[in-house]
């Protein structure tokens, strides 16, 4: 069972030189994924005078995201695992892949690179505004709180299937194109019900600079849901237990 690999890491991980590096890593990548993500959308809403969101602008975010996240993916892979993401951290944790306190180095990271992000946004554009995920009309926090469990499942085992089964074989940038494709592909699917987070970081940037917190539980909660429940249903089926080794971090 993955729970039995779980391990909570010593003290002494926090000052080492390669775990800070990945932190490091973590903060920037977050940082460019927020930039350009966030950043499309003040863009759309500039271009259109806060005009409403068309199907034309949720396909702009869908691919600004999917772009964004592949290299974000890929430019962290050699030294973090290019996690970009908290939900995907706890996913990894739950599997026996990292530690608790080199994910909570993670989960600092990757939250400092978002405001920051946002940050340099609103200086960036003028001031203008970072939109915060909200709910659309009709969508309760209940209905919200199931689309980010599924979306963030369907993520979270991408990441598993192409980056972290040993089994994967030599497969080359296919795991971020694939990572960055499944939430381009959510985006989609969920962006006008939920703003499709499936990142607590994502919405927790944008949510500082604008002091904007409704809903906010729903974009933790679904999303860490639903990487526990990936990496246990593909820990258990699908990874041979007698072969697997506990990596520090994502493989990828």
């Amino acid at each position: 069972m993955p729970i039995s690999r779980i391990s909570l890491g010593s003290p002494a991980e926090a000052s080492q030189p390669d775990a800070l590096k990945a932190a490091l890593a973590e903060f920037i990548s977050m940082l460019i994924f927020v930039f350009a993500g966030s950043g499309s959308g003040m863009a759309f809403n500039k271009l259109s005078d806060n005009g409403p969101t068309t199907p034309a602008g949720l396909i702009a975010a869908s691919l600004a995201h999917a772009f964004a996240l592949f290299v974000a993916v890929s430019v962290g892979a050699n030294i973090s695992g290019g996690h970009v993401n908290p939900a995907v951290t706890f996913g990894a944790f739950v599997g026996g892949h990292i530690t608790l306190l080199r994910s909570v180095l993670y989960w600092i990271a990757q939250l400092l690179g978002s405001v920051v992000a946002c940050l340099l946004l609103n200086f960036a554009t003028g001031g203008l505004a970072v939109g915060a995920f909200a709910l659309s009309a009709g969508v309760t926090s209940w209905n919200a709180l199931v689309f980010e469990i599924v979306m963030t499942f369907g993520l979270v085992y991408t990441v598993y299937a192409t980056a972290v089964d040993p089994k994967k074989g030599n497969i080359g940038i296919i795991a971020p194109l694939a990572i960055g494709f499944i939430v381009g592909a959510n985006i989609l699917a969920g962006g006008a019900f939920t703003g499709a987070s499936m990142n607590p970081a994502v919405s927790f940037g944008p949510a500082v600079v604008s002091w904007t917190w409704g809903s906010q539980w729903v974009y933790w909660l679904g999303p860490f849901v639903g990487a526990g429940l990936a990496a246990l249903v593909y820990e258990i089926l699908f990874i041979n237990q007698s072969t697997h080794e506990q990596l520090p971090t994502t493989d990828y």
